[in-house]
């Protein structure tokens, strides 16, 4: 509410004719009036963000096959694979392709090389996922394993909503040549996410 000012004495008698109390009265009138801009409610407009980040892969830095003789096989779990992807993605999909090199041993001649046609891979089930999505494994069991000559899928995610992951142990399974000399093969299993 307003304060009341007094009026001097003086203006009052600068206006001839006119009552005190109903100077008093307008002026009373005036100072009670609420403001014309007050409002019963009001919204704010208040923001926030969701920060997204990259899609990666994590793998096993090495892997030992176990031993064999020639015309035999070698087979074990190469360790976890481990696809993040942390886009935040409204619609988020992605699939990991995985392929061999050759594996060689001594001076890699044709005598002392498996070509990666006698590596197979099948990635097996999940063994975690977190998030919204449809995992889908490339190779859900030893029965469809696939030759790493070209790139194969490894693992899929499709129909995703925001942050997600997949794990899984994929196994090896290389084919010795009946001809395959002694020694200690080495190649290199790479896989990717895009």
């Amino acid at each position: 509410m307003g304060q009341v000012q007094a009026i001097p004495e003086e203006e009052f008698s600068m206006r001839p004719g006119m009552p005190v109390a109903a100077a008093v009265g307008v002026l009373l009138v005036g100072a009670s009036a609420a403001p014309s801009n007050a409002a019963s409610s009001g919204g704010t407009t208040t923001t926030f963000t969701v920060s997204g980040g990259a899609l990666g892969i994590t793998i096993p830095a090495s892997a030992a096959l176990g031993t064999s003789t020639p015309g035999g096989t070698v087979s074990a779990q190469l360790g976890a694979v481990s696809v993040s992807d942390n886009r935040a993605l409204l619609t988020a999909a992605w699939t990991t392709s995985v392929t061999s090199s050759s594996f060689t041993t001594g001076g890699g001649t044709s005598a002392e090389t498996i070509p990666a046609a006698g590596v197979s891979y099948w990635s097996g089930v999940a063994t975690a996922t977190s998030g919204v999505g449809t995992f889908t494994p490339g190779q859900a069991t030893a029965l469809v394993a696939a030759t790493l000559d070209t790139s194969r899928t490894a693992y899929t995610l499709t129909v995703g909503v925001g942050d997600n992951s997949a794990t899984w142990n994929p196994t090896l399974v290389v084919a010795l040549p009946a001809a395959a000399v002694g020694g200690t093969y080495t190649g290199t299993v790479t896989h990717s996410v895009a």
